[in-house]
């Protein structure tokens, strides 16, 4: 999970998209794509947007960009493992993206396209076997070679580090298979919908190697990839520094000599950095500030919808840490969904956006998007805010109001306006807030842990609703920070991976979204647009519905 900026436009807009996505994803099948949403019509291009207006950057023009120069990101915060195996936060994507390729990536369309595969992957008539065919002349950053034996060995890994983010992702696999250096093919237990959409994420980062056996398990320590850049440096809870790898097959596309992200956690610090020039790029603008950068000429800031949410999530089951078998933890809320209904009866959503974000997000109350072809009305239905009915449901959970609830967020000031703002809303409802404001990367490692009663994270969003739901709900799956485990559940999030008809996995999240809302083990809260700031001295940034920075390709103005 990520406390990640991701935003979305409101439900009108949306209505025409949907239909037109839909009978582009009828057409998909596993073998051919992954039906997903678009990026909100936007128009695919850089300058100033009003709110709402999708807008994702353009590719830098060679004829206007100067080769050379040191691009200054200034980060919202510190990205945590730089290993794609391990890695569970939106701000190393950022890095990844640099000098981390996958076998397939997103397009402004949220659509997949190949990246080190040279083709979408062929499925076999049972579903079975998936072959990938991969890009010749390709080597990692430290001058080896990329082939499909480099595929099997990550692969392999993600499905049996102990301590993999990824293993869940994956799924059904089985094995890995590499008849040539040039062709893969996976091997699954049961037919696998998100296989491609996983494999277009840090399922499909490719590692070296010759790293992997020579760093182990610590290979975030001096990662390599193949990428258009290399990791160079890091210092923690300062900054990280990649530089250009001479190494890359498309090395001719890349301008810039070497790529810094600045770790300012203060949204206004970071529009200072920008405006001043000491940074050239700012992510995570704030709702509070963003009106202002877009009327600065020197400035243009990106924004598009997003694939994921912001929520709440309480720990039910998370005794010995996240993917071990969930325990009893004895306090009523994690023992009893009542109290837990209550807590989202207490929150009013669209007074928490229009106060908090100036109304600039979307309210949310499923981990499935309005504008996704697997939405429904089941998984949009949004239970009232009703702080009598809160008070009616602790009374008969049998506990004393206030309720006493401490919550576990990110220090940052976004974060702090929204736990503040709930803190007040659900004082109505029966409940006395307290808040625990932490360090973004001591955050990850608590909730790892499960020291916490209730958690404000949120999570960037993936093209496949598979992976916004089953990593994060089902039983002790990778990222189910909760400890939550419902038997029900795990079979329909089953049924839905080994199915590609759409209409029968929109039947089946939708029946998924009512058992989450009666369990209330993660509530979710809303959806934020993705807000990005740079100087117009820059070309090629861009910023897709994936939320994830893409500087690779960047350049500065001759």
């Amino acid at each position: 999970m990520t406390n990640l900026p991701f935003r979305e436009p409101s439900l009108p807009r949306l209505r025409p998209l949907r239909a037109a996505l839909a009978a582009v994803a009828v057409a998909c099948t596993v073998a051919a794509c992954s039906p997903v949403s678009e990026g909100g019509g936007g128009t695919g291009s850089g300058g100033n947007q009003s709110a709402g207006q999708d807008s994702f950057g353009t590719p830098a023009d060679p004829a206007t960009v100067r080769d050379g120069g040191n691009l200054v990101i200034a980060l919202s915060a510190e990205p945590d493992a730089l290993d794609p195996t391990l890695s569970r936060s939106l701000y190393s994507r950022y890095v990844f993206q640099a000098m981390c390729q996958k076998l397939y990536d997103v397009d402004e369309k949220a659509q997949v396209v190949p990246q080190l595969a040279t083709a979408l992957p062929t499925t076999s008539s049972d579903g079975k076997s998936v072959t990938i065919p991969l890009r010749e002349n390709v080597r990692f950053a430290d001058g080896t070679q990329f082939d499909s034996a480099a595929v099997k060995a990550t692969i392999e890994r993600h499905l049996s580090n102990a301590r993999s983010a990824r293993k869940s992702e994956l799924g059904p696999v089985a094995g890995v298979d590499t008849p040539d250096a040039r062709t893969v093919v996976i091997r699954l237990q049961q037919p696998f919908a998100p296989l491609v959409g996983a494999l277009a994420d840090r399922a499909g980062m490719i590692m070296s190697p010759k790293a992997l056996k020579t760093l182990g398990d610590d290979f975030a320590s001096a990662p390599v990839c193949v990428g258009p850049f290399k990791f160079a440096k890091r210092v923690p809870q300062n900054s990280i520094e990649v530089v250009r790898d001479p190494n890359f097959y498309d090395a001719s596309k890349v301008h810039l000599d070497g790529i810094t992200w600045r770790i300012l956690s203060d949204a206004s610090i970071r529009a200072a950095n920008l405006r001043s020039g000491d940074a050239q790029v700012a992510d995570s603008v704030s709702t509070q500030d963003v009106g202002a950068l877009q009327q600065d000429s020197a400035l243009t800031v990106l924004q598009s919808q997003s694939l994921g949410y912001q929520g709440l999530t309480f720990n039910i089951g998370n005794v010995d840490g996240v993917g071990a078998a969930p325990k009893t933890i004895d306090r009523p809320i994690a023992q009893n969904a009542k109290i837990r209904q209550a807590f989202e009866h207490a929150i009013d959503r669209k007074a928490l956006v229009q106060a908090v974000f100036n109304g600039i997000h979307a309210e949310a109350c499923s981990p499935i998007s309005p504008a996704s072809p697997f939405s429904s009305p089941e998984a949009q239905n949004c239970p009232t805010h009703d702080p009598a009915k809160a008070k009616q449901l602790l009374t008969e959970a049998g506990v004393k109001t206030p309720y006493p609830v401490t919550i576990l967020a990110s220090n940052t000031p976004d974060t702090l306006r929204l736990v503040q703002a709930l803190q007040a809303m659900v004082k109505e409802g029966g409940f006395d807030l307290k808040i625990n404001p932490v360090e973004y990367s001591s955050l990850l490692d608590e909730q790892d842990r499960g020291n916490f009663e209730l958690l404000q994270l949120g999570w960037s969003g993936r093209i496949d609703p598979d992976a916004n739901i089953t990593n994060f709900v089902g039983t002790r799956a990778s990222q189910n920070v909760a400890g939550y485990s419902n038997p029900q559940l795990d079979d329909l999030l089953t049924q839905a991976r080994q199915t590609s008809d759409i209409e029968e996995r929109k039947k089946l999240y939708g029946q998924a979204v009512t058992l989450l809302q009666q369990d209330d083990a993660l509530i979710y809260l809303y959806r934020q647009r993705n807000l990005t700031a740079f100087s117009n001295k820059i070309q090629g940034l861009q910023v897709f519905p994936d939320g994830v920075i893409r500087a690779a390709f960047a350049g500065f103005t001759k």
